[in-house]
């Protein structure tokens, strides 16, 4: 399998070159040539399979060349051994349409251990294949920090970088990603928002002065490898509810679009999927892009639901690209365009394609803890304010009722108690694993946000790519 750019001009790479390029040359993002496919066959035979050998047989299509079958059962055996729930993803009812499906069993509570977990893995993988040493940059409004420090904290060849919004991320996401103190960590709390860092991430990217000399890397999910591990969770939630004899509809809670988009890949791949319920706060360039063709750049909206508190949505660019015939000249033009403006309307085939699959809602802050103290006071469950947002838009998507409604449950509830205890009076402790992260010391350095002062902090600390 080898990886196209979106924008159509960059060299195209096997597995091994796109996870250590992470965003691609011309601006764009990695993806497949083509989707692998399963057929009904196939994925019946996937049924009942421990987590690790159902994620090998679903990424092996999309790593073979860089990796065998059995190297490749090695990493994920790894990779899930360190989450606290022997399923990995449990499934769980909450009524007779409704199911939460939790990814918050990892090392930091959240869903992008999942990914991250493994991805750490195939960087000290590949990296062991040369003489390159790895500087990853990466932005996170929350999550992705913390379950990528915990990922690469301590391993030889690579030097992380993570920017955060300065107060605007919970106390505990916060601690999880700064009480890390491998010498390879480096954490950066900017003034502004997590779209202000992802752009300086993007720009960094292309600032040939930095990656002549370092050899810049992802962990954010524009790189398809963090993308490509969190497919499998759709198969596994789809196969436990009846699926291929079954349709199922999921409800996924997203700000950059990557969660939903593994979501799109499933279903390419076979999966037989009713509806993929993009389920957004109120910073809702993602509903207003489905509901209206209207992709244009707001005011970001600090919420209780931090993660998705952004209104660039990079993995977006990746179902335009398939939308659009794979046109990436055409892409490169439309992209171009929006980030001169910051506002986009998409195109009739965009907006004809997204909705044969998907569909939306925004969720205001009430709605939000109207849906957190319906799990609870209906169903016993403490649910954060993200799988809220999910959850909301769930019960009122208008879904047949034969069908089952999986949402995505991204973060444990104790990683947002002062939300919970609002909506529910109870508050959810942290699990004994990582019962002491308020005992822990700090590190962290303030920057004002500037691109000059971040890119000379990297270059200061870390290692050169040979």
């Amino acid at each position: 399998m080898d990886y196209i750019s979106t924008r159509g001009s960059a060299p195209a790479l096997d597995f091994e070159g796109a996870t250590l390029a992470g965003l691609a040359s011309d601006g764009g993002l990695y993806v497949p040539r083509e989707w692998p496919r399963f057929s009904a066959e196939e994925i019946a035979g996937l049924a009942g399979l421990p987590y690790a050998e159902l994620a090998a047989k679903i990424m092996f299509p999309f790593v073979e060349g860089s990796l065998t079958y059995d190297r490749l059962l090695e990493l994920t055996t790894q990779a899930y051994g360190r989450f606290a729930h022997k399923a990995v993803t449990p499934l769980k009812q909450l009524d007779e349409q409704q199911w939460v499906l939790e990814l918050f069993h990892g090392p930091t509570l959240a869903f992008k251990d999942v990914a991250l977990q493994l991805l750490g893995l195939l960087f000290e993988e590949f990296l062991g294949r040369s003489e390159r040493n790895l500087t990853i940059v990466g932005a996170t409004s929350g999550d992705t920090g913390s379950a990528a420090i915990d990922a690469v904290a301590g391993r030889a060849k690579v030097d992380i970088f993570m920017l955060h919004p300065k107060g605007r991320v919970s106390d505990v996401q916060r601690r999880q990603m700064t009480t890390v103190l491998a010498p390879n960590v480096h954490n950066v709390a900017i003034d502004g928002s997590f779209d202000d860092a992802q752009a300086t991430v993007k720009r960094m990217f292309n600032d040939h002065a930095m990656t002549d000399r370092f050899a810049i890397g992802a962990v954010n999910s524009i790189n398809w490898a963090r993308l490509m591990a969190q497919v499998v969770y759709y198969f596994a939630a789809g196969l436990q509810l009846g699926a291929p004899h079954r349709k199922v509809a999921f409800s996924v809670p997203t700000g950059n679009f990557g969660d939903v988009f593994a979501g799109y890949v499933a279903a390419q791949m076979g999966l037989p999927v009713e509806k993929l319920i993009v389920a957004t706060n109120v910073n809702d360039i993602l509903h207003r892009a489905l509901a209206e063709g209207d992709y244009s750049q707001g005011t970001v909206t600090p919420t209780a639901a931090p993660s998705m508190d952004i209104q660039v949505s990079s993995n977006f660019e990746r179902l335009l690209f398939d939308l659009n015939g794979r046109d990436g000249k055409a892409l490169a033009e439309q992209m171009a365009g929006f980030e001169a403006s910051k506002a986009m309307q998409l195109t009739n085939a965009q907006r004809e394609g997204a909705a044969a699959l998907f569909s939306s809602a925004r969720t205001d802050a009430d709605e939000m803890s109207q849906a957190i103290r319906w799990a609870w006071e209906n169903c016993g469950e403490l649910i954060d304010p993200h799988t809220a947002c999910g959850l909301f838009a769930a019960r009122t998507a208008g879904i047949d009722a034969s069908i089952p409604v999986v949402t995505l449950a991204t973060a444990h509830p104790a990683k947002f108690p002062d939300a919970v205890e609002r909506a529910t009076g109870q508050r959810s402790g942290l699990p004994a694993r990582v019962g002491d992260l308020f005992e822990r010391e700090e590190k962290c350095v303030d920057l004002t946000g500037d691109y000059d002062s971040i890119a000379a902090f990297v270059a200061e600390h870390a290692s050169p790519k040979i």
